[in-house]
């Protein structure tokens, strides 16, 4: 329905006229605020506001500023540190053990890489089968096995541990998935079981329980620092701050005195009589008397220190340098040269050997309650005579002799760098002065004990003129160029006996070889000095193990100018013909044979025409 022009003409008027009003109404107020409102008053409504404000911003940058002053002055230290220790990380790296050679540079000791494989089947690409038939030829076992192993967990099964690099490189050039190596360090001795009396062994803590490896740690361990490296934000390691040289290690290596190849001769030798003679245990060293270098040290039974957890465990402790025994008539070269030196004898003396002497309530006899009548101190060695010995110690006086066997070193340990070493055992000198058996007991080797080393010792002193050198198988720290960096400081030798008088004995000693009793280690060419030793095995409880022996020999070698002591000792070896001149004795022409050929010695310019 459409509206009437009318109407329409009347509401359009009265809009414009409501709208002429209001803006008329609008402007008018303007209007009269303009000229009745005071400038002043409109200041002092807007200064409270603005204080406001002022007042917000002084508080927020008050806060600000405690804030900042909190955050880098107080604790400014503690955050930096915190921020470096996001960005930072500790490392020390593996530092492999320092080798150790023997002293022509053969390896008896190294760190070599080995791998741990581990399997985790639910991430095999192929069956369990195939898996199975591609790694058994590598790891030694039956596909069987395997795949048995393989079926017992679905992540995480070992396969191997201490797989060497060759067998984990064939495990990589298969690219199979769901193996894993991870590779770790390994002591190895590729000597195995020749050197291990000596070198010894580390656990899987990388720490020496045997040989050198315990006795020289400090030497074998190198130092690490560790250090602090930037990491990146995915966790890689920055190399830009670490520091120079951060992963060069020195090239230095432990070289021994000892020569493995006479070493191998030793222990080939020994181990052949102890099964000939079906001994307890054997062992033979050999010494540089110039400055008591051990050249061989050897005993039988023994171990590899590849395979030290399925060992015995008695064979870890060196017993040349770790048991006593009495050395028997190998010491009586020793009293001849303590009586040489006190003048109480000559070389020429002649003594009555009745084949028995009492001495308080005890009787003395000879091995075998034989009689040698009158001889001389030569014959006296050959023969070895007990009763001969006693002869010449009662020329001395008990309190001087026994100031020489202290000042020899009985009762003391030898203070060499072999671990676990002990002491011997002398009487006190109230029991040994107050009864004449005990003098005339040591005169032949009883009643008193000591370890196989040090009677070497004791030898060497014979064999150098007189000197007591420390006898030892560490030389030193050498490069790779061998060059020498360090070499240990040895104890002062001291001089025991005068020149004369050792030279006398071991010219003696050379009558042994030639004529009496070690006439089985005689060389065609060459002058030995030696002297048997067959002695009855101490009991634990006292007295002597009916039935049990110890038989030794001990050499000196070459006699015109003497060098060299070769000694070997077997325990226990069975049989009526077991004896120092039939079971150590070819011992030790073996090992000498081998050592004229290994240094080099010429035969004498003039040979005992005995010989």
């Amino acid at each position: 329905m459409q509206k009437s022009p009318g109407k329409l003409k009347l509401r359009n008027f009265q809009n414009s006229a409501f709208r002429r009003r209001g803006k008329s109404s609008i402007l008018a107020f303007i209007q009269r605020f303009r000229f009745t409102s005071n400038p002043q008053d409109q200041i002092s409504n807007t200064r409270p506001r603005l204080f406001v404000v002022w007042g917000i911003l002084m508080t927020a940058g008050l806060g600000l500023a405690i804030n900042l002053y909190q955050l880098q002055i107080i604790q400014g230290a503690k955050l930096t540190e915190k921020a470096r220790n996001q960005q930072m990380v500790n490392l020390r790296p593996f530092v492999p053990r320092r080798l150790v050679v023997d002293r022509t540079n053969s390896v008896l000791a190294v760190d070599r890489p080995v791998y741990t494989l581990y399997a985790h089947p639910k991430l095999f690409g192929q069956s369990n089968k195939q898996m199975a038939e591609q790694l058994a030829p590598i790891l030694d076992k039956p596909p069987a096995e395997l795949v048995k192993t393989f079926e017992s967990r679905r992540s995480g099964i070992t396969l191997a541990s201490g797989l060497p690099e060759v067998s984990a490189g064939r495990v990589r050039s298969l690219r199979l998935n769901g193996l894993e190596l991870i590779q770790k360090y390994s002591r190895y001795y590729p000597q195995k079981n020749v050197v291990a009396d000596v070198v010894g062994y580390v656990n899987l803590d990388r720490r020496g329980q045997a040989g050198v490896e315990y006795s020289q740690e400090n030497l074998l361990e190198r130092s690490a620092q560790t250090a602090r490296l930037s990491k990146a934000g995915n966790g890689r390691l920055l190399p830009i701050h670490a520091p120079e040289g951060f992963l060069n290690f020195d090239d230095l290596r432990l070289q021994l005195t000892i020569d493995s190849r006479l070493q191998r001769v030793a222990g080939t030798a020994l181990e052949k009589q102890i099964e000939k003679f079906q001994a307890k245990r054997g062992a033979v060293i050999v010494m540089d008397a110039s400055d008591g270098s051990l050249l061989a040290l050897t005993s039988y039974p023994t171990y590899n220190p590849n395979e030290y957890s399925s060992a015995d465990i008695s064979l870890f402790r060196n017993w040349t340098v770790a048991d006593l025994y009495e050395p028997g008539s190998t010491f009586k070269p020793l009293n001849v040269a303590i009586a040489l030196e006190n003048g109480v004898i000559k070389a020429d003396d002649v003594f009555n050997d009745p084949g028995s002497i009492q001495i308080g309530k005890h009787t003395i006899r000879n091995a075998g309650h034989k009689s040698y009548g009158n001889i001389n101190i030569a014959q006296i060695l050959q023969t070895s005579s007990n009763i001969g010995m006693v002869r010449i110690i009662e020329r001395i006086q008990p309190q001087v002799y026994y100031n020489w066997l202290q000042r020899l070193g009985l009762g003391e340990t030898v203070d060499t760098d072999l671990p676990f070493e002990v002491g011997g055992r002398l009487k006190g000198s109230r029991q040994f002065l107050s009864s004449p058996i005990e003098a005339a007991t040591t005169s032949f080797g009883q009643g008193f004990a000591l370890t196989p080393l040090q009677l070497v010792q004791m030898h060497g002193a014979l064999a150098n003129g007189g000197k007591l050198v420390t006898p030892h198988v560490v030389q030193g720290l050498v490069d790779s160029k061998g060059q020498m960096h360090y070499a240990p400081d040895l104890p002062t030798t001291r001089q025991i006996f005068s020149a004369t008088t050792t030279q006398k004995v071991v010219e003696m000693m050379e009558t042994v070889v030639s004529e009496g009793t070690g006439s089985s280690a005689k060389i065609p060419g060459y002058r030995i000095g030696g002297k048997t030793g067959t002695s009855q095995k101490a009991s634990p409880n006292g007295g002597y193990l009916p039935n049990a022996r110890i038989t030794s020999f001990v050499s000196i070698l070459p006699v015109e100018s003497p060098r060299y002591v070769v000694f070997a000792v077997v325990d226990e070896p069975q049989g009526t013909n077991a004896y120092g001149s039939t079971v150590a004795a070819p011992i030790v022409k073996t090992v000498i044979e081998g050592l004229i050929t290994i240094e080099g010695i010429p035969p004498s310019q003039s040979t005992n025409t005995n010989s």
